[in-house]
């Protein structure tokens, strides 16, 4: 969408307002595919949002900063460029009705007290497992703000995203699977990674694109809070161009 001067719009379905008002913020994928599936057929009049200053008032997390690079729990395997062309390895695991990778070498690394997963290895490899991790994590409620709180990295718009994070809806009767992905950049400093998510409700089952805007920041992978759409999601037909993954 362009606006009269040419700007770019965001998508209706990823803008901040409309993704408050589902109050599901916290589990940013979950919150984008439900609205996709209940919302195909209508528009949205959030307005464009408004960046806001970088905020250090907000609660800090209980996990250490990491010096640097390095990462913030001492996973190795470093890799600055590269990509992902085939299914990495992993242990599936659920919170709740929804499956998430693990693994020693590429994370999540550490649990935090507060009880959100944390700690990818500073790889491709690594931003994938954090994509997939974010796929589930926040959506027992309890946590959810906790980890609003660790994972919006310092950017214009974390101030904003974290006052929509505190509120949270049920998502009974939602089932949610990973089927596959693309890992669309990667430069070491940044990661661009594109979840194809199948997810079934009561009003049917559709499969959407959930593109994570990723950044490598004190010592772990980050979503940016450089744009207020830091996830990008859109309905596709079905799973061609993915690396198939996941827990089946």
């Amino acid at each position: 969408m362009t606006s009269e001067d040419g700007e770019k719009q965001p998508s209706p379905f990823t803008r901040p307002g409309f993704i408050a008002a589902a109050g599901v913020v916290a589990l940013i994928v979950v919150c984008a595919i439900i609205l996709v599936i209940v919302n195909l057929s209508r528009g949205s009049s959030a307005p464009a949002p408004t960046p806001t200053g970088t905020s250090s008032a907000t609660t800090a997390p209980s996990t250490p900063a990491a010096s640097g690079d390095a990462s913030v729990c001492g996973l190795g395997g470093v890799e600055l460029s590269g990509t992902v062309t085939a299914a990495p390895d992993a242990t599936w695991k659920y919170e709740g009705t929804m499956a998430y990778p693990t693994s020693p070498d590429y994370g999540p690394g550490k649990t935090d007290p507060a009880g959100f997963r944390y700690c990818f290895q500073h790889s491709p490899t690594g931003a994938l497992f954090m994509a997939a991790n974010a796929f589930a994590q926040g959506s027992t409620g309890a946590d959810s703000k906790a980890w609003s709180e660790y994972v919006f990295a310092d950017g214009p718009y974390r101030t904003q995203l974290l006052a929509q994070a505190g509120t949270q809806s049920s998502t009974t009767g939602t089932r949610s699977s990973i089927q596959g992905f693309r890992v669309l950049n990667y430069d070491g400093k940044t990661a661009s990674i594109d979840l194809a998510v199948s997810v079934s409700t009561p009003n049917g089952t559709t499969t959407v694109s959930g593109v994570y805007s990723l950044v490598w920041s004190d010592g772990d992978w980050k979503v940016s809070t450089d744009t207020a759409t830091p996830l990008d999601v859109a309905p596709i037909p079905n799973v061609a161009g993915y690396t198939s993954w996941g827990e089946g």
